[in-house]
């Protein structure tokens, strides 16, 4: 496994596919395909195998969404993840987005620093959102018709420390604040997560704080919990 990812860049403006390509070409990241529609997307993917793909929302014919549930609901063994591209800060789009299986999301006008941070980020298999802003979609979205929710799963597979884990995920802390609430190390903290991820069948961080908002195992509104004595 390479260090780099191989992207695929899916928009229907050739600027913005232009411009994302020759940042990444010019840090060392390959882009091995791009593509203006949903339905090239797809295809490039079963081409080219890329570990990344950037894949706008809105695009004529088969747009983003409907591309990314394809992609990642395939017979793959490595499915690619899939940061979603938008104009608009908190596109209604982007709960159905993350339900999709989709990693994360930018903006367009994303500083070249953040486009090449965010796709090495989301190449390390963790979400691209911070947990605190992936709740913050979700608590704008939740409530509102959506899709048919694609990631409610079994919390029983869940032992009692795994599932108050995955509840202050869900509440928006990061492995260190998660670390210090439940006074364990940061390493534990992370093997709990890849524990929680592992049994729910979840790709990363932000949809497993999708599942704790669709289970109601955190309600929208509740704020992050107070620290164990």
């Amino acid at each position: 496994m390479s260090e780099l990812p191989r992207v695929v860049i899916a928009d229907d403006q050739a600027l913005v596919r232009t411009g994302f390509g020759l940042i990444l070409a010019a840090n060392g990241i390959d882009v091995v395909a791009e593509a203006s529609d949903g339905d090239e997307a797809i295809d490039a993917v079963h081409r080219t195998r890329p570990d990344l793909v950037l894949m706008d929302i809105r695009m004529p014919g088969t747009d983003g969404l409907a591309a990314t549930r394809r992609i990642l609901s395939g017979t793959e063994p490595d499915p690619p993840r899939v940061i979603m591209l938008t104009t608009f800060d908190l596109d209604r789009y982007v709960y159905a987005a993350l339900t999709a299986g989709a990693s994360g999301f930018l903006l367009k006008d994303v500083t070249p620093e953040h486009l090449v941070a965010a796709v090495r980020l989301a190449r390390t298999g963790d979400a691209l959102l911070a947990p605190a802003i992936t709740r913050r979609l979700v608590e704008r979205f939740v409530s509102r018709d959506t899709p048919a929710a694609a990631l409610h799963r079994d919390l029983s597979v869940l032992t009692p420390r795994e599932l108050e884990v995955l509840r202050s995920l869900g509440s928006g802390l990061s492995n260190a604040e998660l670390a210090a609430h439940f006074r364990l190390s940061e390493a534990t903290v992370k093997t709990h997560v890849a524990r929680i991820l592992a049994k729910l069948r979840l790709r990363d961080r932000a949809q497993a704080v999708v599942v704790a908002y669709e289970t109601a195992l955190v309600t929208p509104g509740a704020g992050a919990p107070a620290a164990e004595p």
